[in-house]
């Protein structure tokens, strides 16, 4: 059992069930410790539709029965964007042996990231791939990288979910509860969450 401590950020807005199969996934490949779930506050790249507490709340609902798996509101608790450079020097100080939890489609726009060399300096990337995802692409982003070595990539159950997709299911009335976990749909249900 190593001592790695995954850390899986988002902004779960949201959380389904490819959010789920990354984290097992990682948990098992990588033989985490423990999996940080971190619902981001301010994300700089992306509309979040939901105050940061309710997509807490939805996380929570989302992880909160595996194993290993621990929640910081360490990004919602800044003032301003949450990069993802801020947040592994918290965790390196914290937990020592980390990684970052990415997907491959995300992953290829990580050079524009703020800092990305640095981000790898403080974490490992561990990169979800699936099928579908070009190598080619996935190649050239480590070219870019100084330290190539600090990025794994491991593979993960085809589900092509997101978020935005729920949202529009929910906003029209159309049945969306097979994509998330059953607490999250609860909670959905629960707060009105999405409607129009």
């Amino acid at each position: 059992m190593g001592m790695t401590t995954g850390l899986l950020g988002g902004a779960f807005d949201p959380p389904h069930l490819g959010h789920v199969g990354l984290a097992e996934a990682a948990i098992a490949h990588f033989e985490l410790v423990r999996l940080v779930v971190v619902p981001v506050g301010d994300a700089p790249h992306k509309e979040v539709v939901l105050p940061a507490e309710t997509r807490f709340r939805l996380a929570h609902a989302a992880f909160r029965d595996m194993p290993r798996v621990v929640f910081s509101r360490i990004d919602m608790a800044r003032n301003g964007p949450a990069y993802t450079v801020d947040t592994v020097k918290y965790a390196e100080k914290e937990w020592t042996d980390v990684i970052f939890l990415v997907g491959a489609d995300q992953f290829l726009g990580f050079p524009g990231w703020k800092s990305p060399d640095e981000i790898l300096e403080h974490a490992r990337l561990g990169v979800a791939t699936r099928p579908g995802v070009s190598e080619r692409k996935l190649k050239a982003v480590l070219k870019q990288l100084k330290r190539p070595e600090r990025v794994e990539l491991f593979a993960i159950p085809e589900l092509p979910i997101s978020s935005t997709e729920i949202r529009r299911l929910i906003a029209a009335d159309e049945p969306y509860e097979q994509l998330v976990p059953v607490a999250v749909a609860d909670v959905i249900d629960e707060l009105g969450l999405y409607l129009a």
